[in-house]
């Protein structure tokens, strides 16, 4: 039972260790796809799902000065340089700056339009409030890869982190 424990113990170690080695740099490549997969359909009319909500969204938030017709292909560039960004690792401090700026954008709908985003508001989100209310999860995605933007790193060993802890 005790070599057991010690094979499960060294794998666990080994499985942890991997996924601090390499557990953000997927995070961020797969963010990135992300951002720009759904910044590549906003560039064709009727694929995204979003495009009628983010038509209106910025419609009323430009107060009718940017047609959605220059709006779109804006927000879907955009999109597309956030994920360009992640997907490489270039620029990531503008990356992120993009990526925050948008999701700001994003959640304004909960508050210029709640019943197309919430059947029963609060606790009843619609199809377009889920894909908004996930949103927490880029943005969270977004945090712990800028805690790594300056050399930050995830550390897999528990004696190591107490010790930086005494600093």
């Amino acid at each position: 039972m005790h070599k057991l424990y010690q094979w499960f113990d060294r794998m666990d170690r080994r499985i942890t260790a991997w996924m601090a080695r390499y557990g953000v740099m997927l995070l961020r490549v797969s963010l990135g796809l992300v951002f720009f997969w759904f910044g590549l359909l906003k560039f064709f009319p009727g694929l995204s799902p979003a495009q009628d909500l983010a038509t209106r969204t910025i419609d009323l938030l430009t107060f009718g000065l940017v047609p959605a017709a220059v709006s779109i292909p804006v927000l879907a560039g955009w999109e597309c340089l956030i994920g360009l960004g992640l997907i490489t690792g270039l620029f990531m401090r503008a990356t992120l700056l993009l990526l925050f700026m948008q999701m700001i954008g994003t959640i304004t709908p909960v508050f210029l339009f709640p019943g197309e985003v919430f059947t029963a508001i609060p606790y009843a989100p619609t199809l377009e409030g889920q894909y908004i209310i996930k949103n927490m999860v880029l943005v969270s995605a977004g945090l712990v890869i800028g805690a790594t933007v300056r050399g930050g790193r995830v550390i897999a060993d528990p004696r190591l982190v107490r010790a930086t802890k005494s600093l």
